[in-house]
């Protein structure tokens, strides 16, 4: 490595670990890159077709520990650069025949609080006919990925089209390997879980934080989006295929959707879109290091969750490095 402060480095993949990683480094001073195999933001990267929600309590029902406290601090640090935070919590409900888990839910998660009746209505008036109690977590977040995305790149000034090599390292000392599924000939136990989102319009039905529906074969959740649009997600099949969405997903994910608000019966299907997300055997992002690559990778659901946390360990990881070197 050059006897330099001041690292260059080039991040291969601009999904949402690439991108934070290089706004985190180039906020400590690094010279950085960004390059993409494909052509522009978009469909390309799973981390495109993400909820948003920055919602540790509720992942502590079903995500390790590790996970949750990795969390703490990611709305603001999203903050920080700009993005837009909502900041409304979020609500768990559960169709009147599957009430009976909302206490198990409660129990396993963190940061939740019962509500019924008219705290319900309060907090969504248009649920308040369809649903009578629910678990609301106030202080999770949520952003909209492709917002956040788009800024992040445009600050950045991606070179989209450059299908880089982790054994290239012409003009820059050290590389970060971002490139999700992609990255799984060179790291051994990533493995492929297959997720299927629907893009909705439905402005007759006003929603203005995260549901998360419990529902005991699938399970979904609903991000509003603003002027009545609303991401519905998402499936999690052990699977790498990339395939359209299916029949039986978009009608799984659908009828569940019922179940929050049979309103959503009118509403205009947008887009569907599938893709894969990494995921190592514990289902916890990791940084690796390999000589002069830094891999991150193994997002699973916890992308946009953990992207501050492990941004902060490439950027440490590369910055030591270039002390030592100096």
């Amino acid at each position: 490595m050059s006897q330099r402060s001041n690292p260059r480095v080039r991040v291969l993949g601009a999904g949402v670990f690439g991108l934070a990683c290089a706004a985190e480094l180039s906020a400590r001073g690094a010279e950085v890159e960004v390059w993409d195999r494909a052509e522009a933001l978009g469909l390309a990267t799973c981390s495109y077709l993400a909820g948003g929600m920055l919602a540790p309590g509720c992942e502590a029902e079903s995500a390790p520990p590790a996970v949750v406290a990795a969390a703490a601090g990611g709305a603001d640090w999203w903050e920080a650069l700009g993005v837009q935070v909502i900041r409304r919590g979020s609500l768990v409900l559960a169709a009147p025949r599957d009430q009976g888990e909302l206490p198990r839910f409660l129990r396993q998660s963190v940061g939740g609080q019962r509500v019924a009746g008219a705290a319900l209505a309060a907090l969504e008036p248009a649920l308040a006919e369809k649903h009578t109690q629910g678990i609301f977590y106030s202080d999770e977040a949520h952003l909209d990925p492709r917002a956040a995305l788009a800024s992040l790149a445009e600050k950045l000034s991606v070179q989209w089209g450059q299908d880089g090599r982790t054994d290239d390292f012409a003009g820059v000392d050290l590389l970060i390997d971002a490139r999700g599924i992609a990255a799984r000939p060179e790291i051994a136990p990533l493995r492929g879980v297959r997720g299927e989102m629907i893009l909705l319009h439905c402005p007759e039905v006003t929603i203005t934080r995260p549901i998360r529906l419990i529902h005991p074969r699938h399970p979904c959740y609903l991000v509003p989006r603003g002027g009545g649009v609303y991401m519905l997600g998402a499936t999690m099949v052990e699977s790498d295929d990339r395939k359209p969405v299916t029949v039986k997903a978009a009608l799984d994910l659908l009828a569940a959707l019922w179940a929050v608000h049979p309103g959503f019966a009118e509403a205009e299907i947008l887009e569907t879109a599938a893709h894969i997300r990494p995921a190592y055997p514990d289902n916890i992002p990791a940084v690796r290091r390999d000589g002069r690559v830094i891999r991150v990778n193994g997002a699973y659901r916890h992308g946009f969750l953990l992207a501050h946390h492990l941004a902060r360990q490439v950027a440490d990881l590369a910055l030591q490095e270039a002390v030592q070197c100096a």
